[in-house]
């Protein structure tokens, strides 16, 4: 299933950050450091390369990922031009409390009284950009809520008499190209449940939890993991609790919602859906494919990345 996400709002909101972007020195894009590039909006890139402007990083609930492949992750981008990377979690203000001065380092030339730096908060829905709206203000200012598209309308603030900051709606884009980025984002919960079947998207997650923290799925479930695919995680999870229907047939929608729930909450442990590696390997494989259909004569679908490394 191909699933794609856009609601009509976000017309309106990327025309609105293209012409705030104009008098912005530094984009703060927010990204789910558990799928990095996958939550990294292609539009986002695309508005900020255009007004040259620089952008620090943030690799959101990175206590929920795996640091090995957060790591991986922030060598990566720190080799971009006009990009300095970060880990952390904007839910613990020693981590926010860290933003602005990293902000300043990347735009030294402005942070004055009388050249004020002037940032921008954007990034996908459901990665964390109002609560670290919220963070840095140190007052409720942006709703936070566990529904991706909370915010749908732009808020400027001062943060000091040097620094303001301008928090954005999420914005995602009208087509997602690959279809696992799209099932990443589901099981993040960055797209909306009316646009996705969570029993597909619980299998997906069940496949990449197999072939890379099986101990995880045995820990939390207490199930064997031999012989299973991705619809036999879900099975499982029925079983182990307790999840039946009339009849005595296992309930796969409850099981999928519980899987789902276990990994965005970081009960089934520090989990990424993604490394550069696997990215690497996912896109060489979407060209294979690409190449392989204008050989038998089909036209490719339009590409809607770059190239993915940007050096």
């Amino acid at each position: 299933m191909s699933i794609n996400w856009f609601p009509g709002h976000m017309v309106s909101a990327r025309k609105k950050a293209a012409e705030t972007m104009e008098s912005t020195d530094l984009i703060i894009e927010v990204l789910d450091a558990r799928l990095p590039e996958a939550s990294c909006n292609p539009m986002i890139r695309e508005l900020r390369l255009f007004r040259q402007r620089p952008c620090l990083k943030i690799l959101n609930k990175a206590d929920l990922a795996d640091p090995a492949a957060t790591q991986a992750w922030i060598n990566f981008y720190n080799q971009q031009k006009d990009v300095k990377a970060v880990a952390l979690s904007c839910k613990k203000p020693a981590d926010v409390a860290k933003v602005p001065g990293l902000c300043q380092a990347i735009a030294p030339h402005r942070g004055t009284n009388l050249k004020p730096l002037r940032m921008m908060i954007m990034g996908i829905p459901n990665v964390g950009k109002s609560t670290l709206m919220n963070a840095l203000l140190k007052r409720r200012v942006a709703a936070v809520g566990d529904e991706p598209a909370v915010t749908k309308n732009q808020q400027c603030f001062d943060l000091n008499d040097r620094m303001s900051i301008t928090d954005t709606p999420g914005l995602m884009w009208p087509r997602i190209e690959h279809d696992s980025d799209g099932y990443m984002l589901a099981a993040s919960h960055a797209i909306g449940r009316n646009a996705v079947i969570d029993e597909e998207v619980a299998e997906f997650l069940g496949n990449i939890l197999l072939a890379r923290y099986p101990a995880l799925l045995t820990a939390r479930y207490g199930c064997p993991i031999e012989g299973l695919d991705g619809i036999g995680v879900i099975e499982a999870v029925a079983k182990r609790r307790g999840f039946r229907l009339k009849g005595g047939m296992v309930d796969l929608e409850k099981a999928s919602l519980a899987l789902l729930t276990d990994y965005r909450t970081g009960a089934l442990g520090r989990i990424s859906l993604e490394t550069p590696e696997s990215r690497i390997t996912m896109l060489a494989e979407h060209q294979l494919a690409q190449a392989t259909k204008q050989e038998s004569g089909k036209k490719p679908s339009a590409r809607r990345h770059e190239d993915f490394t940007e050096q």
